[in-house]
């Protein structure tokens, strides 16, 4: 298996403190609109359906499957050393497709319909990143 990936700091807005400080607990949340009861990704302040501002926060199951993905055999720094990694989107039990790592598997294992938990990875600033693995690992 390849270096684990590195866990650089997020750069945090005060749209996304929420999302941010719920990963340093464990805590995947997902942005939901309280006027048109959408749930969106990737964590904003304004609905992406209707513009609504009143925006609300609530806890994902951190299950899903993978939707798409790709093998990432050469990188640059910080990321050279870990090459080879998985780049996915997942989609959520909650229908919702994310951007993030599959990790605790070889690359090559991971397929599409693959079903994957969450996992945070401590960045060490109290945040942390949320890459998936395989359910069962």
């Amino acid at each position: 298996m390849s270096d684990p990936l590195p866990t650089p700091v997020p750069d945090v807005t005060p749209e996304t403190t929420a999302f941010w400080d719920a990963t340093a607990n464990g805590t995947l949340l997902l942005p939901r609109c309280e006027h048109c009861d959408s749930i969106f990704w990737y964590p904003r302040a304004v609905c992406p359906s209707c513009g609504n501002l009143d925006v609300t926060w609530i806890p994902a199951s951190g299950r899903g499957s993978v939707y798409s993905f790709t093998i990432i055999r050469r990188a640059v720094p910080p990321y050279a050393e870990s090459a080879p990694f998985v780049v996915a989107y997942v989609e959520l039990e909650e229908g919702l497709r994310i951007l993030t790592n599959v990790v605790q598997c070889e690359p090559d294992e991971v397929e599409i319909g693959m079903p994957v938990e969450v996992v945070f990875h401590d960045t060490g600033e109290e945040r942390a990143l949320y890459r998936f693995r395989p359910t069962g690992r």
